[in-house]
């Protein structure tokens, strides 16, 4: 770490602290005693607002409410930066106009010849969903649910919600305790725990018609849904023994709930287990129609008839 790339590191470091010593910075960072003190002196010089205490076991402490000075980037973290909203630009992420907003404030920090870096940068990187035509165009259909920000403000309150959402030609209502949010093949998903019906859902975000926080009084402690939905996860109806090859493929993709355990420090043999709920249509499908994308080089420990059933009639359609 050279010295700029440290002092910022440093400047983090003491911003999100009320008080620290040079003995703490000392063993965070590696440093000698004296580098330490000449870090500080130099921070001091920029405006960060520290006040010495004086004795034997002093240190600092970090003024609250005041102006902190502008952190600096080095070349290699401008760049970084710029990629990363690059790469994410046709994500459906949310917050996108404090995204837009963000990436001209990050501009306007650096130096004219980084910005000269940057424009190149973006007339040669192109990614997934981006117009090689006009990079800078946005497709509506990557624009993200105007529910997903609501639900990102409402969550980081409370996790237990009520949400509506939209089954076919039906309209239904759930208390669930938020997971949570996943973003797959360009699809946000809310994962929860029904807390009237005790069991894992899953629904797209693009199905909800409304969120809002549950105030339901004794409601089911976060601590009981994760007993519950362990104890439920124990009673797997699911194992199989994957090889590399399908290892490879399970990375490739897999359904959100199904995840492996490495049974070697090579990670090249690995075991999945998981319960598949048979009376759940949609999931059976979705199980019946993944497992084959793993290939063959699996070993099949317990299966559900009614997964081993959906497999052969699959398998049927499939030959003449």
């Amino acid at each position: 770490m050279n010295k700029v790339e440290r002092i910022n590191t440093i400047m983090r470091y003491i911003n999100n602290r009320a008080h620290f010593t040079i003995s703490e910075i000392m063993q965070e960072f590696n440093i000698s005693r004296s580098t330490a003190f000449r870090d500080i002196r130099e921070i001091e010089a920029m405006g960060m607002p520290l006040v010495a205490e004086v004795g034997r076991d002093g240190g600092y402490n970090v003024l609250n409410n005041s102006v902190l000075p502008t952190v600096r980037f080095t070349d290699n973290e401008i760049k970084a930066l710029f990629i990363a909203f690059m790469a994410t630009r046709n994500q459906q992420l949310p917050y996108l106009k404090s995204r837009q907003s963000l990436a001209e404030k990050l501009l306007g920090l650096i130096s004219e010849n980084q910005q000269e870096d940057l424009i190149l940068l973006n007339q040669i990187l192109l990614f997934e969903g981006t117009n090689p035509h006009n990079p800078e165009l946005l497709d509506l259909s990557d624009l993200p649910d105007p529910v997903l920000e609501k639900l990102i403000q409402i969550l980081l309150l409370d996790r237990y919600l009520l949400i509506t959402v939209k089954e076919e030609k039906m309209t239904k209502f759930y208390p669930i305790y938020l997971l949570h949010l996943h973003h797959e093949k360009g699809k946000w998903l809310v994962e929860g725990f029904n807390v009237k019906e005790e069991k894992r859902m899953i629904f797209p975000v693009s199905n909800l018609i409304d969120v809002k926080p549950d105030h339901t009084k004794n409601k089911i402690s976060k601590r009981r849904i994760l007993e519950k939905l362990s104890r439920r996860d124990i009673e797997s109806n699911l194992v199989l023994e994957l090889g590399p090859k399908a290892i490879a493929q399970f990375k490739k993709y897999h359904p959100l709930k199904v995840s492996i355990s490495y049974t070697n420090p090579y990670q090249t043999t690995a075991v999945l287990e998981t319960f598949i709920n048979i009376n759940n249509a949609e999931e059976l499908i979705e199980i019946t129609n993944w497992l084959p994308f793993l290939g063959g080089d699996i070993t099949v420990r317990k299966v559900p008839e009614e997964v081993l059933k959906g497999l052969q009639e699959r398998l049927f359609l499939y030959c003449p």
